[in-house]
């Protein structure tokens, strides 16, 4: 069977336009537990898989929605370049259409930039059924809207993916992780202090304990800088384990409890936040991981007084407001997003706000 399922995908879309049925679009699920509980037909693009063009010296790579994440950060590192944004996985099979369509980024984020920035183009069927292509070399969208980005994130609303053109980097030369403690209000003054510094820094995180962090970039200014941040150095595997697998996917003894887990985004020089239950800082002070039995109004109360929002990541009662409540002028410009790209709104209904 080819693995381009366009037609199929595009027919099956067309067939519920007609009918006004719902749509629960994904990839492999492992991001499912994200956003509101959609309601609908699965529609998987799992099957719809391949890259279709990769230019290392352009750092341009193209691949299909239902391609394997770890496939195409594979192929990307036998020439030596990576996906920068570090998406994560958060779970085996995950694909480029689904890390996309979640706009999630990993411990790089601060640095380098978020999915959104690395997003050149995308191929998508529309809720009309319609096979559109935007951004890339291939047309420049005149609409008002940068449209491929606005797919970082929609969580499927507006349309399901096809392909998605991403602009990728090159790794680099070294990379060094040192670890000291602190507590975290100690550890917020540093990264504050250290964003200020022309250092290689691309990742920190406060565990709760100590404060983790990771220089990359050329040998003689990673050498350079770590002689200024100081702590004790982690050996290339450790390093490597922990922001791969215990914080990027979340393996850190943090994030293993029954207790509802929140997505804080602050001013990084937020001071620590007066609210139950343990917090992780990862991204310079800016995003705070909450694992908390407090209710939303609560812990958004706080956030709102810090200058920030909150999301529930996983777990509590997912029926709600699981993102920020929007304004009524921001609420407004979504629905017209949505109706342009959806208009009888069959597209995962519901999984961002009860009002999409």
């Amino acid at each position: 069977m080819s693995d381009d399922q366009t037609s199929i995908l595009q027919e099956r879309i067309r067939e519920a336009a007609q009918t006004g049925e719902a749509l629960v679009l994904r990839g492999a699920g492992t991001k499912d537990f994200l956003g509101r509980t959609p309601s609908g037909t699965p529609v998987t693009a799992e099957n719809h898989r391949g890259i279709v063009g990769y230019e290392p010296k352009e750092l341009v790579v193209t691949a299909r929605a239902g391609t394997p994440l770890a496939e195409l950060e594979a192929t990307l590192a036998e020439q030596g370049q990576m996906l920068a944004f570090e998406p994560p996985h958060l779970g085996a099979g995950a694909t480029l259409g689904g890390t996309i369509a979640c706009g999630l980024s990993g411990p790089a984020r601060a640095t380098t930039g978020a999915a959104r920035d690395f997003v050149l183009g995308v191929r998508l069927v529309n809720g009309r059924g319609q096979v559109l292509r935007f951004g890339g070399e291939v047309m420049k969208n005149v609409a008002g809207y940068d449209v491929p980005r606005l797919m970082a994130g929609a969580f499927g609303t507006l349309g399901l993916l096809l392909e998605v053109s991403l602009k990728v980097l090159p790794l680099p030369a070294a990379t060094r992780t040192l670890a000291q403690e602190c507590d975290a209000a100690q550890a917020i003054r540093l990264m504050s202090q250290w964003a200020g510094r022309p250092w290689p820094i691309s990742a920190t995180c406060h565990d709760g304990e100590r404060l983790f962090v990771r220089l990359s970039g050329a040998d003689q200014g990673v050498a350079g800088a770590a002689a200024h941040v100081g702590g004790e150095p982690l050996d290339e595997s450790t390093a490597r384990a922990f922001w791969a697998e215990r914080l990027r996917e979340q393996g850190h003894d943090f994030f293993a409890s029954e207790v509802p887990t929140w997505r804080l985004s602050v001013p990084p020089a937020a001071p620590p936040l007066a609210l139950p239950g343990k917090q992780l800082i990862e991204w310079g002070g800016a995003q705070r991981w909450l694992r908390s039995p407090a209710d939303a109004e609560t812990i958004r109360a706080a956030v709102a007084a810090a200058g920030g929002h909150a999301t529930l990541f996983r777990g509590g009662d997912r029926s709600g407001a699981v993102f920020e409540p929007l304004p009524p002028a921001l609420l407004a410009l979504h629905r017209r997003l949505k109706e342009a790209f959806d208009p009888v709104g069959i597209l995962n209904p519901g999984r961002l706000y009860p009002e999409l």
